[in-house]
């Protein structure tokens, strides 16, 4: 798959590595959409092209006109050396574009580095929920303490897709402080976001989410209910975790 973002940047197999100077704009402007997916003359290109040359390439293709273009060589980035990659990405955050901004988080995330935790905290606050989204899971995949505080403000997040994505996040982790944050939410007023939270809470509570279903079988949204009462009748026939084999008293 690292190729074939390199190789979007090429625009025949001849191609001189001075070529990759110039971005795709200057050449061919009606070009635009096929260099988007390259073709077979590209998936074929000599493995001599100068790696320095379509990094630079790709430095110039964040900039390009067309926010697919600049997507595609974000992703190149990401496989790139991150002493190089990170500062080029970093540039990127401030895009126009949303889906452009996303994917620069989740292509950083990837880097494991210490200078995208800050960036990633940033982002919570971006106008557009796909990008709270991408900051969200980056911060979950970041090996680093999840701030509880920063949880409970995206509680409120004007976008339920966001608040969903907080309840999922929250059940894939063990993070200690979550359960009154998911029995928060498993009362959100977007019936799923409250799935979500219940689910989480299943997984990670089993025990202790028993009442919050009766409560759930009252749902205003049906399908919840007969979600709600399907899982629990599913909890309850569970057989019962046996203890450890008691020898027989002998009388």
């Amino acid at each position: 798959m690292g190729d074939r973002f390199r190789l979007i940047y090429l625009k025949s197999p001849e191609i001189e590595n001075a070529a990759l100077e110039k971005s795709f704009s200057s050449h061919h402007p009606k070009e635009t959409s096929s260099t988007v997916l390259p073709s077979s003359a590209h998936v074929n290109a000599p493995k001599t092209l100068s790696s320095q040359a379509v990094l630079k390439q790709a430095g110039i293709d964040l900039k390009h006109p067309d926010p697919k273009v600049r997507i595609l060589a974000i992703q190149y980035l990401e496989k790139s050396d991150p002493s190089s990659a990170i500062p080029l990405l970093q540039e990127v955050l401030s895009d126009r574009d949303p889906a452009v901004r996303a994917q620069t988080l989740l292509s950083l995330t990837k880097f494991q580095d210490p200078v995208v935790c800050p960036l990633l905290r940033r982002h919570l606050k971006d106008s557009d929920p796909r990008v709270r989204i991408a900051a969200l899971r980056g911060m979950f995949q970041f090996r680093e303490k999840i701030d509880l505080n920063i949880l409970l403000q995206l509680l409120s997040d004007e976008s339920s897709r966001v608040r969903r994505k907080v309840a999922t996040l929250l059940g894939w982790t063990q993070i200690e402080g979550a359960f009154p944050i998911l029995m928060e939410m498993s009362k959100d007023q977007d019936s799923k976001v409250r799935k979500a939270a219940l689910l989480s809470l299943i997984t990670l509570y089993p025990d202790e989410i028993e009442n919050r279903l009766i409560e759930a079988m009252t749902d205003v949204d049906p399908g919840l209910q007969k979600w709600a009462r399907d899982t629990l009748g599913k909890m309850l026939t569970r057989p019962l975790k046996r203890g450890p084999a008691q020898l027989p008293n002998q009388a």
